[in-house]
Order: C-alpha cells, then sequence, then structure tokens
C-alpha cells in the first residue's frame, strides 16, 4: 500500500472547546454518584484538566478519595460527557471544517488524544466530521499514553511522514517520544514551553503543515 504524509490532531484545544459540556456531565455524575447538592466543578478547572488522562483528572479532583472508587466516579463522568456531547456537542473552532477539507485533499488526518473511549465517537457522531479522519486512538481504549497511542497510529497506517498537532506541553513532550514534528495551536487551552512552528488559528494551519511535511 502506497504511503501517504498525514496530519494527526489532539481534540480539546485543538479542534474544538467542549468544556462547558464537560463541566455540566462531571456535575451531574459526581452529584448523582455522591449525593451532592451543589456543583463542585467550575468551567476554569476543567479548561485545566484538558488534555490529561482521567486517572490524572480524577486524583486531581478526588485526592484522598480510594484509587478504585474514584475511578468508578470518573466512569460516570465519561458516561455523562458522552450523554451531554449527544445532546449538544461543543464549540468547533472557526474555519474546522474548511481547514479538514483542505488538509484531506493532499493528507491522511488522525485523531490521538487523552480522552475516554467513546469520547471521540461522541465528537464524530454530532458534528458529522467522522468521514475526514482514516484512524484515531485514545488513551481511554488502550490505557497508553499518548506518545505512545501516536506510535500505534504510525504502525498500524500507512503514513509517510507525520505532524501532530495539539496545543498543551504533554502534546509535545508525546510528539518526542514518537519522534515526529509538533505545531503549537497557541488558540488552545494549553502553552508550550519549547520553540515549535506554531500557528494562531485554523487557516494558519494547511500552510504550516505543507512546510513541514513538504520540506
Amino acid at each position: 500500500m502506497m504511503k501517504k504524509n498525514a496530519v494527526i490532531f489532539d481534540v480539546d484545544g485543538t479542534l474544538w472547546d467542549s468544556c462547558q459540556a464537560v463541566t455540566n456531565a462531571w456535575n451531574t455524575a459526581i452529584s448523582k454518584y455522591l449525593q451532592l447538592q451543589k456543583n463542585i466543578v467550575t468551567l476554569e478547572m476543567v479548561r485545566g484538566f484538558m488534555g490529561k488522562t482521567t486517572p490524572e483528572i480524577g486524583s486531581a479532583l478526588f485526592p484522598d478519595m480510594e484509587f478504585e472508587k474514584m475511578l468508578s466516579i470518573m466512569e460516570q463522568c465519561g458516561k455523562e460527557e458522552e450523554i451531554e456531547i449527544a445532546k449538544n456537542g461543543g464549540i468547533l473552532f472557526d474555519d474546522l471544517e474548511n481547514t479538514l477539507q483542505i488538509l484531506s485533499q493532499k493528507y491522511d488526518l488522525y485523531i490521538v488524544s487523552n480522552c475516554q473511549a467513546g469520547y471521540i465517537e461522541a465528537f464524530f457522531d454530532y458534528h458529522k466530521l467522522g468521514h475526514y479522519f482514516k484512524d484515531y486512538e485514545n488513551s481511554g481504549r488502550t490505557g497508553k499514553p499518548k506518545g505512545e497511542n501516536i506510535k500505534l497510529i504510525l504502525q498500524r497506517n500507512p503514513i509517510a511522514k507525520a505532524v501532530y498537532i495539539g496545543d498543551t506541553q504533554g502534546d509535545y513532550e508525546a510528539t518526542k517520544i514518537a519522534q515526529i514534528p509538533f505545531i503549537y495551536a497557541e488558540y488552545g487551552f494549553g502553552t508550550v514551553n519549547a520553540s515549535v512552528p506554531s500557528v494562531k488559528n485554523m487557516k494558519q494551519i494547511p500552510s504550516q503543515v505543507d512546510s513541514i511535511l513538504q520540506s
């Protein structure tokens, strides 16, 4: 099979903003599980958690809780997320679909995220964007960190060269593990402490990708 150059995307802070939906879902799940009458998760907290794995988020939310109980609560949070996103979706970043259309004419597109299993599928189902992507992977499905999941995508698909686009330091560190170039999405939620190519909005992505993959 002929190999093709590829663009691999992070999801949260790179393709869309689902923070309000996630905040609503987590508060619903936590209130049911712990029988609380008030919301304990804020939008600001969720923004700070974006890009982290489910166990990392759970440990931050419930530092004194037994690990298995914490994971059980976070599993319920994930289920509520899927319900909330199925109903209301998230906020797509400006020019997302047009950018995907442009990129897909030259490159194969993929997703690798630290989200739970079912989250990317909910994103695809609500916004009808799944047909742009050849494959995807997440830590919820594999139990592996992002760098290893990028490697999985590279191994099981006919990819010649690839670049990863994300918005956090963790995203950048993952590309070092996978040994592929990185583009920093400045418009996202996080920061990157490294001198790397960057974009201020979606419209700048195709030219930045071209400069890396066609050099």
